[in-house]
């Protein structure tokens, strides 16, 4: 199968229109990466065979190794891809900020996710520590939200 020029702009919008990094696509044969760099540009690489897949992955960045951090506390991860808004709208109050103390099943903060705002909640009491995004930054699935101690 060969992909068609068409077909690759749609995944690059894809990429671009739901704030995505990377998208793989594999046939058996055939794959087709495209990524979003820093800076908002988008570039495909497609290969083929799928077996020779080491010149691709060799252009990609090394992996960050996190060093073992003290503990912090407790994590409260994002369940999902989206947009991290600390408040409830733009200029409102955020919901907490390091040095509160919340209680179990109190809302922390929301991650928008294809138009929906979604409440995270902590699932712990205990007082904020660290609050590790900036409202509006973009969040992975699994990533750490802020701590609670």
């Amino acid at each position: 199968m060969k992909y068609e020029i068409e077909y690759i702009e749609k995944i690059a919008k894809i990429v671009t229109d739901n704030q995505l990094t990377e998208i793989v696509l594999e046939d058996g044969e055939q794959a087709i990466t495209v990524r979003k760099e820093s800076g908002g540009v988008v570039q495909s690489v497609v290969q083929a065979p799928v077996a020779q897949a080491a010149p691709v992955s060799s252009a990609l960045p090394a992996p960050k190794e996190e060093k073992p951090q003290a503990s912090k506390g407790t994590p409260i991860v994002s369940p999902m891809v989206g947009a991290f808004y600390a408040a409830p709208a733009p200029g409102a109050k955020p919901f907490v900020k390091v040095g509160d103390v919340v209680s179990a099943g109190q809302v922390v903060c929301i991650v928008e996710a294809m138009k929906l705002m979604n409440e995270i909640e902590s699932e712990v009491s205990g007082k904020i520590v660290e609050i590790c995004v900036e409202d509006g930054q973009s969040v992975e699935y699994g990533q750490v939200l802020m701590y609670v101690e």
